[in-house]
């Protein structure tokens, strides 16, 4: 079995790594995931992140 290896967004991650604490406890670990490997945000976790998102970040 050949499985992709799959490297998360280096952005993404500093990004999620930015958020404050009670903010990084909110998002679940399906949430990150998504976030750091895929091209869209899920929208529960725009709801949660989008006071600190940028244009650069978006």
């Amino acid at each position: 079995m050949t499985a992709e290896k799959r490297t998360p967004n280096p952005d993404r991650v500093a990004f999620l790594r930015s958020l404050p604490l009670e903010v990084k406890q909110e998002i679940t670990g399906e949430e990150s995931e998504i976030f750091m490997y895929e091209e869209d945000i899920p929208e529960s976790l725009y709801e949660k992140i989008k006071d600190y998102l940028t244009e650069d970040n978006e």
